[in-house]
């Protein structure tokens, strides 16, 4: 593993590679988004399974994890995509293999309509295309003025989270990483999701696509994923049973399996 950081538009961005490829795998990178209040060491968990095969990159959004949000930043989806091009320019090649979760499903989304060419294969799990239709977002910030971050973390456990399907320890360190977050960053960063629609974008995205969805997502309905699917045609969707919004942490072995399963798949 190696930990950097690139410079752009005003601040740091941090960034960690795993190459552990064997000498006959190929040279094809994935790099991943994580969602709000996570960073990109929740996505270790599908390591394993991707590890020996493909150079990883993850990184840490504005506002998260070792990334400080700037003064002053707009925040937008188009934002997020600058980002995500500027590590990707930095760390792949031409063209690699993209994954998001949540806002960082929609930042990926958003990327692949922009640059079509650049994606050998997307991935989207527990993300929207229309922010609007995300439910349960009003609480927020009314939790953070009152309680602080503590008291949105905790609150997030429950819609992340079934009880059962995390061990205490992993429990605990994705409870203490949110609570780290930034939270003018998180809020700013919701407000920009629940405004975007790229519904008119998706005609732009011909790459295969692997949607991944829980069956009990308090802000993202099934129904929203399924439309996506209708919209995306060289897309597969898999919904997972007995999981909430935080599928891609409680289910990493899963997910990463059918991620690999796909990637073989395409061949």
């Amino acid at each position: 593993m190696a930990r950097s950081r690139i410079e752009h538009k005003g601040g740091p961005i941090a960034v960690e590679t795993f190459d552990a490829r064997t000498p006959w795998a190929g040279d094809e990178t994935i790099v991943f988004h994580h969602g709000l209040g996570a960073c990109g060491a929740a996505w270790r968990g599908w390591m394993p399974a991707l590890i020996d095969s493909y150079r990883l990159v993850t990184f840490d959004m504005r506002g998260h994890g070792d990334t400080p949000a700037p003064g002053g930043f707009q925040w937008s989806i188009d934002a997020l995509v600058d980002d995500l091009t500027a590590v990707a320019d930095r760390f792949t090649n031409d063209r690699f293999h993209l994954v998001g979760e949540s806002i960082g499903g929609t930042a990926a989304l958003a990327f692949a309509a922009r640059h079509p060419n650049r994606l050998l294969s997307l991935t989207v799990s527990n993300g929207t295309h229309v922010g609007g239709a995300i439910e349960n977002l009003q609480p927020w910030r009314e939790l953070i003025a009152t309680g602080g971050m503590a008291a949105w973390s905790e609150h997030m456990m429950e819609q992340r989270f079934y009880y059962h399907s995390l061990s205490a320890a992993q429990r605990a360190w994705y409870r203490a990483q949110q609570a780290t977050g930034d939270a003018d960053a998180i809020l700013a960063a919701a407000e920009a999701l629940a405004g975007a629609d790229l519904t008119p974008q998706l005609a732009r995205i011909e790459v295969a696509t692997l949607l991944l969805h829980p069956d009990n997502s308090p802000f993202i309905p099934v129904p929203v994923m399924a439309d996506l699917h209708a919209r995306l045609p060289r897309s597969q969707l898999n919904v997972v049973a007995g999981t909430r919004h935080g599928l891609p942490f409680s289910h990493a072995k899963e997910c990463s399996g059918m991620l690999r399963q796909f990637l073989e798949e395409l061949g």
